[in-house]
C-alpha cells in the first residue's frame, strides 16, 4: 500500500486514548478514513510526550459534524471554511481536518480544496517529521521521507525550501524551533538554512503575536543554545528582536536553571538572551507584543539583576525576597547568577536561587489597628508609621513574637 512503512505504533500512549478510539471508530468507516497526524505521531514515534492529537479525514467537513453528532460527541466549527472542526469527546478536545490540496499559495492564507490523497496532503505540510501519518491499529505512513529524517534527528523541508517558505514565512522560525527542539545540536540542514536566509525579508510581513509563540517555544528548547548561535550566524536574530543577542548569558542562564532544578521558563530566557538595560525590555515588548505580565518581568530582571549577589548575605537576600516574591527574585538571581563570573555549580548563587523553595516569606502582622490604638491618627501619617515598622521588622529579622512586634509598634510610633 503506498505510503505503507512497516512501522507500527500500536499501543501507543495516546493521551485520552479511549476517547480517540472512539472518535476514529466514527470517522474511520464506510467509505472514509481517518488518521492520527502530524506532532503525535512523531512523538510517539521518538518515545515523547504526545499533549494534543490532530486528526485528518476523508470526510468533509459536514460529514464529520455528521457523524460525530450521530455517535454523541460534540463539534465545534473552529475553522470549517479550511476543513478544520474541533470534536470534543468526553471533555477531551480533538481537531479534525478534511484532507486539502492546495489550489492557490498566497503566504500563510493559501487556497485549498477538499481532497482524498493522502500523499498530496502529506506534501503540503512544512517539514517531512511532521507529515507522517498512522492509522487506528497503528501503521505509519510516510509519504516524504519523515522517518529517515526522524531516525536522524533531521528538520527538513518537504519539496523545495524555497516555495514552503513562500507560502508561510512563519516557517523561518518553526525551522529553527523544530530543529531545537528534535534536532541533533548541531547545524541545521543546509538547504533549508539557505532558503531561509534568502527568505528573510519575509519575517517582517509576520504578526508579531505570532513571532511571539516561536520565539517562546524556542527558547525553552533542549538544543536552544547552538540553534540560536546558528541564527545568529545567519544574521536572522537580529531581525527578529531588533536588537543584540546576549547568548553567552543565555547559555549559562540555562545552565544555572539546571544546576538550580528549575524548569527553562521562556520569559527568563528571553530577558538572559535580549535584556540588559529596561529599553531592552521596551523593545521586545513593542517588537515580539509581549503579555503585559511578561513585559513587567522583563522591566524587572533589567532593574534587578545587577543589585543581587550572594555576598550580600542571608538576612539581606530574605528581605529582598520579601520585598520581590518568589518569581522576580528567581529571575533576578538566575539572570545575575548567568552575568556574574562564577560557574554553573557555585554553591553560593545556587543557594541564593534555591531560597524561594527553602524560605517562605511571612506577611508582615501588624495593621494599621495596632497604630491607631497607640494614637496615630487615621492619614499619611499612619502610612508613614506603617511603612516604618515594616522596614524595622524586616531588619529585626521577621520577628512573629508579641513582645517583639509590640516593641517595633511603639519605637515607629514614637519615631514618628
Amino acid at each position: 500500500m503506498p505510503g505503507a512503512t512497516g512501522r507500527s505504533i500500536a499501543g501507543a500512549a495516546w493521551p485520552h486514548s479511549e476517547s480517540l478510539t472512539r472518535l476514529l471508530g466514527a470517522l474511520d468507516r464506510d467509505g472514509e478514513e481517518a488518521r492520527v497526524v502530524g506532532g503525535a505521531v512523531r512523538n510517539a514515534l521518538l518515545g515523547m510526550p504526545v499533549h494534543e492529537i490532530d486528526v485528518a479525514t476523508t470526510a468533509v467537513p459536514d460529514e464529520v459534524v455528521r457523524r460525530v453528532k450521530a455517535a454523541g460527541f460534540k463539534p465545534v466549527p473552529t475553522g470549517i471554511e479550511h476543513g478544520t472542526v474541533t470534536v470534543v469527546v468526553d471533555g477531551h478536545p480533538f481537531e479534525v481536518t478534511t484532507l486539502r490540496r492546495d489550489v492557490e499559495t498566497y503566504g500563510r492564507h493559501a487556497k485549498v480544496a477538499f481532497g482524498r490523497d493522502w500523499q498530496a496532503d502529506a506534501e503540503r505540510r512544512d517539514f517531512t517529521i511532521n507529515a507522517l501519518s498512522a492509522t487506528a491499529d497503528g501503521t505509519v505512513y510516510d509519504y516524504v521521507g519523515g522517518l529517515d529524517d526522524l531516525a536522524e534527528r533531521r528538520v527538513r523541508f518537504i519539496g523545495e525550501p524555497s516555495k514552503r517558505i513562500e507560502e508561510d514565512y512563519l516557517r523561518i522560525l518553526r525551522f529553527f524551533r523544530f530543529h531545537a527542539a528534535y534536532g541533533p545540536g548541531g547545524h541545521p540542514d543546509a538547504d533549508g538554512l539557505k532558503a531561509c536566509i534568502a527568505g528573510r525579508a519575509g519575517l517582517d510581513q509576520l504578526s508579531r503575536e505570532r513571532v511571539r509563540m516561536e520565539v517562546m517555544k524556542l527558547v525553552v528548547a533542549p538544543h536552544a543554545v547552538p540553534t540560536l548561535i546558528a541564527m545568529t550566524d545567519a544574521g536572522l536574530l537580529l531581525r527578529v528582536l531588533g536588537g543584540v543577542s546576549y547568548l553567552a548569558s543565555f547559555e549559562n542562564l540555562a545552565k544555572a536553571e539546571a544546576a538550580a532544578g528549575l524548569a527553562p521558563d521562556p520569559v527568563r530566557r528571553l530577558g538572559a538572551l535580549g535584556v540588559v538595560v529596561a529599553e531592552d525590555a521596551e523593545r521586545l515588548w513593542q517588537r515580539l507584543r509581549l503579555f503585559n505580565a511578561e513585559h513587567l518581568r522583563l522591566v524587572s530582571m533589567a532593574e534587578g539583576w545587577r543589585r543581587i549577589s550572594p555576598l550580600f548575605g542571608a538576612p539581606a537576600a530574605r528581605a529582598l525576597l520579601y520585598r520581590l516574591g518568589p518569581e522576580p527574585f528567581t529571575d533576578h538571581a538566575l539572570l545575575g547568577w548567568a552575568r556574574s563570573p562564577a560557574s554553573a555549580h557555585d554553591a553560593g548563587w545556587m543557594a541564593l536561587a534555591g531560597l524561594p523553595q527553602r524560605w517562605t516569606a511571612p506577611v508582615f502582622p501588624l495593621k494599621a489597628a495596632d497604630f491607631i490604638k497607640r494614637g496615630v491618627a487615621k492619614g499619611p501619617s499612619l502610612g508613614q508609621v506603617l511603612r516604618a515598622a515594616e522596614a524595622a521588622w524586616i531588619a529585626a529579622g521577621f520577628p512573629d513574637g508579641a513582645e517583639a512586634l509590640a516593641g517595633i509598634a511603639d519605637n515607629a510610633v514614637k519615631s514618628s
